[in-house]
């Protein structure tokens, strides 16, 4: 890779067997404003599907790191390291940049020398391979928002559920000040290292943005399986690290909601809606079996059966199918 007379911007990108989506991701993020000014560094931990000779095309930092020491936490803190820039972007390789403002408009908050973090939106584009439900239909322009506590105190006396509202960090999705990110490391987690982050940075005094005009595409085709365990990584985050439990809606309500969204689209035949109907009662259904099987180990195992169902039912967090042919 060519060294920039001047690297203002690090992305890092962890990669896995990305042959399907990486080229999007890696196209998009040389389109961007600043890509004279900017370096990818791509994190590989083992893969095995032509992964390795696709980035031989693009102008990166290729990283090799042993499958088995792979977790969300660290390895991003490899990548923090390994970056020259003065911001740090942490993204995925199935993550496109929805333009090529995408960097410009993040780091525009940094002139604020408390800002220790921009955090952007993932948005589904209408595409009828996927959840309709899931399209991104905005109905008026974002506006940027920040969180500061000048006392921590103050964030630390709020209860568990209270502090999360604050905390809904994305690290498909976010750019950081790495002189700060340097004093503020992610935990060894092999998820929510990103939430956990934002609830160090507020805790710590610092501001933290998001800013939901900075976009990129990211989807996952979700079946019972990955919609089950990504439900039970939710419960196990909001009680281990946040003490309560955000149980889903009633799933007849839900379902009922879902057919009357799915009626009114006119953009899709009959044959269409029944089929995603289908598909998002499957994700009810995955959501509701995840909280019974969770509810009964919270209230009569505790913590410590908690921790054991996570590894029965989950162990590592579920990897992202683009389609259902995947």
């Amino acid at each position: 890779m060519e060294e920039s007379s001047h690297i203002k911007f690090s992305v890092v990108i962890p990669v896995k067997n990305g042959i399907d989506t990486l080229a999007s991701c890696l196209d998009g993020i040389f389109k961007q404003s600043v890509r004279d000014e900017m370096e990818v560094i791509v994190i590989d931990s083992g893969s095995t599907d032509g992964t390795l000779d696709l980035l031989k095309n693009y102008d990166v930092h290729v990283h090799h790191l042993n499958p088995k020491e792979f977790n969300h936490g660290e390895t991003r803190n490899l990548g923090m390291q390994l970056s020259k820039g003065e911001f740090v972007v942490m993204t995925v390789q199935d993550a496109t940049p929805a333009d090529e403002f995408w960097l410009e408009l993040m780091h525009a908050h940094f002139d604020d020398p408390d800002v220790a973090g921009v955090c952007g939106q993932q948005i589904v584009p209408k595409d009828k391979t996927k959840n309709p439900l899931q399209w991104f239909k905005p109905v008026s322009e974002a506006q940027p928002f920040t969180y500061q506590f000048k006392n921590p105190e103050e964030f630390k006396s709020l209860s568990g559920k209270q502090q999360h509202q604050y905390c809904n960090w994305d690290d498909v999705n976010a750019m950081y000040r790495k002189s700060i990110k340097e004093k503020l490391p992610f935990r060894k987690l092999m998820f929510s290292e990103d939430t956990l982050w934002a609830k160090d940075a507020l805790e710590a005094g610092y501001k933290i943005v998001y800013d939901y005009r900075a976009r990129v595409y990211h989807y996952h085709h979700q079946n019972f399986s990955f919609y089950f365990k990504r439900s039970y990584i939710i419960l196990y985050q909001n009680y281990k690290f946040y003490g309560y439990i955000n149980y889903p809606k009633n799933p007849f309500v839900k379902l009922a909601q879902i057919k009357i969204r799915l009626l009114k689209m006119s953009e899709l035949g009959w044959a269409e809606k029944w089929n995603w109907f289908w598909y998002n009662f499957h994700l009810v259904r995955a959501a509701w079996v995840a909280a019974l099987i969770f509810g009964y180990n919270a209230r009569f195992k505790g913590i410590e059966g908690i921790e054991s169902s996570q590894k029965r039912y989950v162990g590592y967090p579920p990897q992202g199918m683009q389609s259902k042919k995947t």
